[in-house]
């Protein structure tokens, strides 16, 4: 993508900044070189391009986090490769200069067909489905295109006219200082057109409530706080513009036996003192099924074992991450009479044994 400025750089702003910070810095770099205010500057120009395409992507939490890990070169495989020219950034900005300034740009008014809404799945999976991914269908209740009309809002055989407020431009505009200001034309609020004849079933809307079931593949791996994004499965548009995306967070319910730490899952499997003393083989729960560890003799309380790739797959290469075990040594409770002696005896021994230990100890052996 050329030799580019790092784009914090280019806001005057840290990597740690917040929305509302990058917002402020874009603000005072957009009003500073603004074409309407340097006319003919070409230096100028350039700065404000360069300024919306650092705001484009660190806006974005997607495109900033990606360049944030690969710079310039990473935004490559998004096809994001900045404004080919002002009518595209105040396309893009188009509400954002409105906020900052009252007006979008002078000689540039158009009618403007807004995007519609985004909208917001909360997704509780359980464990299993989390770790090894799955397909399911969501009821989603949103705008949808009116059948009726196929959302150009207008009664069958009639058509849009366009708004005489605003001679179909969708903006009107009046003089301040040396700006020609324009704003969203209030009798079409931006559409550039009215319609005499609206349809009946969406009240000359173009869009209906309606609910529909969409499917979603989940990859495996997700956790909690993962997102997905369902490109135009959002809210129709009025009039037939783009629609918005869907966006499923992801809420993973724990499971009764693992538990996961990034792409590792934990678990606990109690054993007995005498398993622990003399060794043992044990079957342990996994991911995929049971399979056998080997307890080794005079394991210790809390001691850890590990089943390499029998753990969760990362979304970022698929590489399984492992089974970390412990094992939990449980006193018996209850003894019979010759549970207790056979106890005693030992204890005895292990007395004897400690004793004679410490004696060689005082003795410098």
């Amino acid at each position: 993508m050329g030799n580019k400025r790092d784009y914090y750089e280019v806001l005057g702003v840290s990597r740690t900044s917040k929305e509302s910070e990058l917002k402020a810095a874009y603000r005072k770099m957009a009003l500073k070189y603004h074409p309407d205010r340097n006319p003919g500057d070409k230096s100028a120009e350039e700065q404000f391009r360069e300024a919306a395409e650092a705001y484009e992507v660190l806006r974005d939490p997607q495109k900033r986090q990606i360049y944030d890990q690969f710079g310039h070169q990473g935004l490559e495989g998004t096809g994001f490769s900045g404004f080919g020219g002002f009518d595209d950034i105040f396309s893009s900005f188009g509400d954002i200069f409105e906020d900052f300034f009252g007006f979008g740009s002078s000689g540039r008014g158009r009618s403007r067909v807004h995007r519609g809404s985004d909208l917001r799945y909360d997704l509780e999976l359980n464990f299993m489905d989390a770790v090894f991914g799955t397909e399911t269908k969501l009821n989603v209740n949103k705008m949808e295109t009116c059948p009726d009309c196929h959302g150009t809002a207008c009664k069958d055989g009639t058509y849009p006219e366009n708004c005489r407020s605003c001679n179909g431009t969708g903006q009107v505009s009046h003089s301040q200082g040396f700006f020609t200001v324009r704003t969203t034309c209030p009798s079409c609020r931006g559409t550039g057109q009215s319609i005499p004849n609206p349809c009946e079933k969406c009240s000359g809307n173009g869009r209906v409530k309606a609910a529909k079931k969409v499917s979603v593949r989940i990859p495996a791996g997700v956790d909690s706080g993962s997102r997905l994004r369902l490109n135009g499965e959002g809210e129709a548009a009025p009039y037939g513009g783009q629609p918005g995306d869907l966006y499923v967070f992801i809420h993973v319910k724990p499971h009764e036996f693992f538990e996961r730490k990034d792409i590792d899952v934990f678990c606990q499997i109690p054993i007995s003192f005498i398993q622990a003393a003399l060794g043992d083989k044990v079957e342990v729960p996994t991911l995929n099924g049971k399979k056998d560890l080997e307890i080794p003799k005079g394991t210790q309380p809390g001691e850890i074992f590990k089943f390499e790739q029998e753990g969760i797959p990362s979304l970022r290469n698929g590489r399984r991450g492992d089974q970390v075990i412990q094992v939990l040594v449980k006193t018996p409770t209850h003894l019979n009479k010759k549970q207790e002696k056979l106890l005693k005896d030992f204890s005895k021994l292990e007395n004897n044994k400690l004793s004679n230990k410490l004696k060689n100890i005082l003795r410098g052996n």
